[in-house]
């Protein structure tokens, strides 16, 4: 028992999320503890990739005996969607219970971003890692409200011009956004620099709007 014990306690699960439609490839690999729920994982996911979490998300997981979509995210019932069962209640270790399960993560359903999510690994924790940890990744994360993968696409043509018409309106705006995006280098990613925020601050947060 005690050795079941200790070994619940060490794991740690390590994903590779790839935003879909873009190349080249903007991608990260994560670790996180497996007493994770899907909101910590969400959370993760945000602070890993650049996000803000300005807007919706929502994890599509299929149920392979079943072959349905569950949906784990934040519940609106005003939407009237199929059920969305709550992110903070649903322990990852559910769906994702050996490597190879992979999920869709949607964010922002204006924008509509689409990361592909697989559990690369379950493996043991080292010492003196701080958990979540990024450990590896390339290219920065699209501005927030760019316009999906076409307005992103358009902004990158844009800013390599030099002389485009539109290049300094577009830079004017990426300095007023709310996280300084200027000067923005689409190639740029350090894993060392991402930093992780509390799940249960960012959650307490959400709940209370």
């Amino acid at each position: 028992m005690e050795d079941e014990k200790m070994t619940n306690q060490d794991l740690i699960y390590q994903f590779k999320i790839e935003l879909a439609e873009i190349e080249p490839t903007i991608w990260r690999v994560i670790q996180v503890p497996s007493k994770f729920s899907f909101w910590d994982l969400h959370v993760a996911i945000q602070d890993s990739m650049g996000w803000l979490d300005y807007h919706l998300h929502v994890f599509r997981m299929i149920e392979s005996r079943k072959k349905k979509h569950i949906e784990i995210g934040i519940p609106d019932e005003e939407l009237g969607f199929q059920e969305i069962l709550p992110g903070w209640e649903t322990p990852i270790t559910k769906f994702f219970n050996e490597p190879g399960r992979s999920a869709i993560y949607n964010y922002d359903f204006g924008d509509g971003w689409s990361h592909y999510v697989l559990l690369e690994g379950i493996l043991l924790k080292e010492k003196g890692v701080k958990y979540p940890v990024c450990i590896q990744g390339e290219r920065a994360c699209p501005p927030e409200d760019c316009g999906g993968v076409p307005g992103y696409e358009r902004m990158i043509e844009i800013l390599a011009n030099l002389d485009h018409p539109e290049r300094i309106a577009y830079n004017e705006w990426l300095k007023v956004c709310a996280k300084n995006y200027y000067p923005y280098d689409p190639s740029e990613f350090d894993p060392d620099k991402v930093h992780f925020c509390s799940p249960k601050k960012r959650l307490k947060i959400m709940l209370s709007s």
